[in-house]
């Protein structure tokens, strides 16, 4: 039931377009002011090198960001402030799509306070500002959600169930978590005893089908490479022993974290809201059955998964939506139990005044000599080191004969490779000899025998000059320079090399 006249929809309807653009506006702004003051987060500059070579699959992630960073490195020339922007353009649409579930389900001032809560959250302003796997896969899994009830509402629409397909199956090329999906829609078709027709239903089995069909070329692409993404993804659920003290401060960080990026009272609000929807299951109507059964169950076995192990705040995020959605309700009245008035009042002030702080910190800092406080060295230098890189490069002797490699962390690799201004092929040597990153999935420096090598180092000094692996692979090695960019009290430094006549070189296989 709605607590919006029908004249007083168009009015809230309004307002989120007009919010929508002010905020829009206000991130466009801090976008451009954290570009010229933040290079590339480590994981963005290792997807766009992704999307330099676009597969089937990646060694951690299904194909879709490498995909998008190659798309996006296209059409803005390698630009920062591109991949920046991809990620504002997905963080709104996302947003656009939450408003618009909330507004079939219920009504426009629902819709409205839905995209608050929303947009409140310092979870919210990451997702804008930071182009990581999540982009695609919340766009994808908030389409699914209106698709699906979409397609609840009228059955027999070939339509909606084919759109609801090509949403599955680009979401399941974004992240694994999309797999989960079409368990929600089985679980809400077998609970609502008005929809378990849908169980016999050709139409939502075979979107199913479609949908899940998409990971067959990520599966082909994993035999070929040994399982490594299932192999890494088996390792986040890697667990060690903690005695008491440390149990329940893992188990806290856990629940800080959540509570800090979904802003304190307004995640206190979601697990309330969710626990009155529990309480009166058997009063909801068919939207708020809908909302709960799309958060809660999934959102109950991460709380059990963080008993045990400690899990990265971004992994439940899809089942947050609807959460959210379900807030807005029971903040509005439609829920069997009122919330009091006083959880919308705080959740939106306690957001709001974080959320403002977040963004004018940003707004500060990068627009003073704050930037160089030592918190904020691994996303700054890079730039700079990449430019003096290019320097060596273009002093080799041989320039068409010479390929760049970096050691140490991928990060490294990767970001040379975007830094770099003629964005080189970047190889990395692993030191343990086995497959850590999507370097050692491509082929290595096996690849160019005969060639020299710029070689980036990490540790500074001369180390190399006595690494076995480094002297018997090569005729000769020279020490050319050092790379060192100040960064407040710290320097990023590398040491840079030459290596002469690659004469041999051990390729890395996946076991």
């Amino acid at each position: 039931m709605s607590l919006t006249p029908p004249s007083d929809s168009s009015t809230w309807l309004k307002r989120f377009w007009w919010l929508l653009a002010a905020v829009f506006i206000v991130r466009v702004g801090v976008m451009l002011l954290f570009v010229s003051g933040a290079d590339l987060a480590g994981d963005e500059a290792y997807y766009w090198d992704w999307g330099r070579r676009p597969d089937w699959c990646y060694f951690s992630k299904p194909p879709m960001i490498g995909w998008m960073m190659g798309v996006i490195g296209w059409i803005t020339g390698n630009a920062e402030w591109g991949i920046r922007f991809a990620a504002l353009l997905l963080g709104t649409a996302t947003l656009v799509v939450i408003h618009r579930i909330a507004l079939v389900l219920f009504d426009a001032r629902t819709a409205f306070l839905t995209a608050v809560l929303v947009l409140l959250t310092i979870a919210n302003a990451g997702l804008n500002l930071l182009l990581t796997i999540d982009a695609p896969l919340l766009l994808s899994w908030t389409l699914g959600l209106l698709l699906f009830w979409f397609a609840v509402e009228k059955p027999t629409c070939n339509s909606r169930w084919l759109a609801l397909a090509l949403v599955i199956g680009v979401g399941t090329l974004s992240k694994q978590m999309m797999l989960a999906f079409p368990a929600l829609m089985l679980l809400f078709a077998a609970v609502s005893s008005q929809d378990r027709a849908l169980l016999r239903n050709p139409r939502m089995w075979l979107a199913i089908v479609v949908g899940m069909a998409f990971i067959i070329p990520v599966l082909q692409w994993n035999q070929a490479h040994a399982w490594i993404t299932l192999e890494h993804t088996k390792h986040h659920f890697d667990t060690k022993s903690l005695d008491f003290g440390g149990w329940i401060g893992r188990t806290l960080e856990n629940v800080g974290l959540q509570a800090l990026i979904y802003t304190p009272v307004t995640f206190v609000a979601l697990v309330a809201a969710m626990c009155v929807a529990i309480k009166q299951r058997a009063k909801l109507t068919r939207p708020a059955l809908f909302l709960l059964l799309a958060c809660a169950p999934a959102l109950a076995c991460f709380t059990v998964l963080a008993l045990r192990q400690r899990i990265n705040p971004n992994w439940p995020a899809a089942f947050f939506v609807p959460a959210f959605v379900l807030t807005a309700a029971w903040m509005r009245g439609l829920l069997p139990t009122v919330a009091h008035s006083n959880w919308q009042r705080w959740s939106l002030r306690v957001g709001g005044v974080l959320v403002v702080i977040v963004h004018l910190a940003l707004v500060i800092i990068f627009s003073t000599n704050l930037k160089g406080i030592d918190k904020l060295a691994n996303i700054r230098g890079w730039n700079e080191a990449g430019i003096e890189a290019q320097m060596f490069l273009d002093q080799v002797p041989q320039p068409n004969k010479t390929f760049v490699m970096a050691l140490g962390h991928r990060y490294h690799a990767a970001q040379m490779a975007f830094y770099m201004p003629s964005h080189p092929r970047l190889y990395r040597w692993e030191s343990s000899a086995t497959v850590q990153s999507q370097y050692e999935i491509w082929p290595g420096p096996e690849e160019k025998l005969g060639f020299d090598a710029l070689i980036i180092d990490p540790n500074p000094g001369q180390g190399l000059l006595q690494n076995g692996v480094f002297t018997e692979a090569f005729e000769k090695l020279e020490h050319r320079g050092n790379i060192r960019i100040p960064l407040g009290q710290e320097t990023r430094e590398f040491s840079v090399y030459l290596g002469r006549n690659l004469k041999s070189w051990k390729a890395v296989k996946a076991k």
